[in-house]
């Protein structure tokens, strides 16, 4: 089963201790999480950061949330089985991301993402949830 671990400077043994980062996927970018998972499916577990550096333009990069965002809201996968971690040292970021896959679980996901693409508008945050930690 295929872990995924997006983060622009940390590796995967630098957050988790052996032997959990063993079979990690490190992608840096959010263009190369979203080409990774339209290439190989969506993986069994995602470890994320959110703050993802300045991009080629010196721009600051899409982050994390922007991923998850993507996860969630475009990608069209299943994701109530996934499982995931939030390892970013922002907790403001972190409580986002979380928020916006925890909504994922049970049927309120199919609910919400319809909301969301009948509302462009829509960001996914009135449904946070600040004090749930994914499901690692």
């Amino acid at each position: 089963m295929t872990k995924l671990f997006l983060d622009d400077l940390r590796t995967h043994n630098m957050v988790y201790a052996e032997p959990a980062a063993v079979a990690f996927v490190v992608v840096r970018s959010y263009a190369e999480f979203v080409k990774y998972i339209e290439e190989n499916g969506l993986p069994y577990f995602i470890s994320s950061d959110n703050d993802l550096g300045l991009d080629e333009n010196g721009e600051v990069a899409p982050d994390g949330y922007a991923a998850a965002k993507w996860l969630v809201y475009e990608s069209g996968l299943d994701l109530r089985n996934l499982k995931f971690k939030v390892h970013s040292a922002n907790p403001a970021a972190a409580a986002q991301i979380r928020g916006v896959l925890n909504i994922t679980s049970g049927s309120l996901s199919k609910e919400i993402v319809k909301l969301y693409h009948s509302d462009p508008q829509a960001s996914g945050e009135d449904f946070r949830d600040e004090n749930s930690y994914g499901n690692f």
